[in-house]
């Protein structure tokens, strides 16, 4: 099989420590590059770790398992994949972290194979490395250089007590395929799930107004504890929107289920979505109330559900 080597750059006005912070810390990786939607950490070691990322690559959600070898002195990460989705054969490469007069050179150095030489699948993955690579260098710089507003992030979760199984509570919010039936906040729904735990969720949500908006959210499952998502499509409140749902069932048989919600508010649609007066302040609450508000009345209805079940 032939192997293809390709190597991306971008100069970020921060220390190459500070960029080699960042890049090590795959737990915020959603937050800070548009493909990623979720990493789990499966193994940590003293210098080298296991973890499992959920992205889109060509729009396409995809999953792989990956081995990081890390060098804060040399700041240097290499990375393989050790399961890689199709038409991917294997993938690897480095970040690597330059020192240039204050600044950091930053490289991403790919190398590849095709499944079997397959020209199409190769001219696959080249146009998912580099629009993916192109948009992580991006991301990176902006997270690194700007003056993080954090009043533009905002995070927040929603809890209820289920006298009922963690698996029935997950069911419901699983199974949203059903929830233009089950919730009277979707007005449409659209589910596919081509590999199983992998979903990709379109729906239009009703607001109070009565006017409907249209979101898509790549999905993870986990039976029977958390699901966790991105939106790929998003409001126009929103520059970005990452949550779960997590469940946990105690001794008693009783379930917590949990709502949380991660989002950074797009400033330049304020006064066009709010009116001329609003700002950042009525943004926040608009969108606290406006999620918080859906996700309780989810929760409510996967109460009922899970408890009628007992």
């Amino acid at each position: 099989m032939t192997q293809h080597e390709v190597e991306h750059t971008i100069t970020v006005d921060a220390p190459a420590a500070e960029v080699y912070r960042l890049v090590a810390g795959v737990e915020n990786w959603p937050l800070i590059f548009p493909p990623c939607v979720y990493v789990d950490v499966v193994e940590r070691g003293a210098a080298d770790e296991r973890i499992r990322i959920w992205a889109t690559a060509n729009g396409e959600p995809k999953s792989w398992t990956s081995r990081r070898e890390l060098d804060p002195d040399k700041l240097r990460i290499g990375f393989a994949q050790e399961v890689s989705a199709a038409p991917v054969a294997s993938m690897g490469g480095t970040w690597i972290m330059e020192e240039d007069g204050g600044s950091t050179l930053l490289r991403l150095l790919h190398h590849y194979r095709a499944v079997d030489d397959d020209p199409e699948g190769l001219a696959w993955i080249d146009e998912a490395v580099d629009r993916n690579s192109r948009s992580e260098l991006a991301a990176l710089k902006v997270s690194m250089e700007r003056a993080t507003d954090s009043a533009l992030t905002l995070s927040f979760e929603d809890s209820v007590r289920i006298a009922g199984s963690a698996k029935d509570a997950y069911d419901f919010i699983n199974e949203a395929q059903a929830w233009q039936q089950r919730l009277p906040h979707v007005a449409s729904v659209d589910l596919r799930e081509d590999t199983p735990g992998l979903q990709v969720l379109r729906m239009d949500t009703r607001t109070a107004d009565g006017s409907t908006h249209t979101t898509e959210s790549v999905r993870v499952c986990f039976p029977h504890r958390r699901i966790a998502y991105k939106q790929t499509t998003l409001p126009a409140l929103l520059q970005l929107h990452t949550g779960y749902w997590d469940f946990t069932e105690d001794s008693d048989g009783y379930t917590t289920a949990t709502s949380q919600h991660t989002v950074i508010l797009n400033p330049d649609n304020i006064t066009s979505v709010l009116g001329e007066d609003a700002g950042i302040e009525q943004a926040r609450l608009f969108i606290r109330g406006a999620l918080g508000g859906n996700s309780r009345a989810t929760l409510g209805h996967a109460k009922a559900y899970a408890e009628v079940r007992q």
